[in-house]
């Protein structure tokens, strides 16, 4: 009995290691959570807005100046930031200059050249703004779109 007590409890051991291993992969593999939708990949619904009220919750950053990653190139955009209400543009505008350049001033310095060509890369530079921006407004309000008004590159 003494030299069958190492092997039982070997044998009971791995068999409870199986069981746990077993009941994880079954509840990752076969936990349904389709019925519920991920707040933060929902996507951002726009509703149609009348020009005066477009106009109303716009704020714009015009001739924005900066070189690319690449130093032999520079850009000049100017900006469109939609957000959800007259409030928030209201308080979107007191910390554009202090909050909201700098962090467009990073992303564009991480950018070269071929990143920012054509649509996709305007898209690219707009989507990745809107995501950094929206942290960065009180809780509650939002930025609902960022276009790109003007886009000159130029190479020195």
């Amino acid at each position: 009995m003494k030299k069958m007590l190492p092997w039982l409890v070997t044998t009971l051991l791995a068999i409870t290691l199986i069981a746990i291993v077993a009941i994880i992969m079954y509840k990752s593999f076969f936990n349904d959570t389709t019925d519920q939708p991920d707040p933060e990949k929902a996507p951002v619904t726009v509703k149609q807005l009348s020009a005066d009220e477009l106009v109303s919750v716009t704020s714009e950053l015009k001739d924005f100046k900066r070189n690319l990653k690449d130093s032999d190139y520079v850009v000049v955009m100017s900006f469109a930031f939609q957000l959800d209400s007259k409030k928030t543009k209201e308080e979107f505008d007191k910390i554009l200059e202090i909050e909201v350049r700098p962090i467009i001033n990073r992303t564009v310095a991480d950018l070269t050249a071929a990143e920012l060509n054509g649509s996709q890369g305007e898209d690219m530079l707009e989507s990745k703004l809107l995501n950094l921006i929206n942290p960065i407004l009180p809780e509650g309000k939002k930025l609902v779109k960022v276009e790109i008004t003007n886009f000159i590159m130029q190479q020195l």
